[in-house]
């Protein structure tokens, strides 16, 4: 599982459109709908319900949202470590 898909996940969750989340990620939007498709494989759990109008969160991706945002933290986290040990501040 990357990170990339995990954060698609949480900003297409949190904004329940399509284009909104791919503008705010920086992709254009058939790269994020590969990466939902992409973890929703890796799973084995359908994360969104999608109709031509509307995306929201299935069961499943509701139970999923904190534990993605946890693993998002650390992963900030560690990078935020890196950084100062690169700047020589740890």
């Amino acid at each position: 599982m990357e990170l990339r898909t995990l954060r698609s996940f949480v900003v297409l969750a949190e904004h329940a459109h399509f284009p909104r989340a791919a503008a705010e990620l920086g992709v254009v939007q058939p790269a994020l709908s590969k990466h939902i498709q992409t973890l929703e494989d890796e799973l084995g759990v359908r994360l969104f319900e999608r109709t031509r109008r509307r995306v929201r969160l299935s069961r499943a991706g509701e139970q999923q949202m904190a534990p993605a945002r946890r693993a998002l933290r650390a992963a900030d986290y560690v990078q935020a470590v890196a950084r100062e040990i690169r700047g020589g501040i740890i």
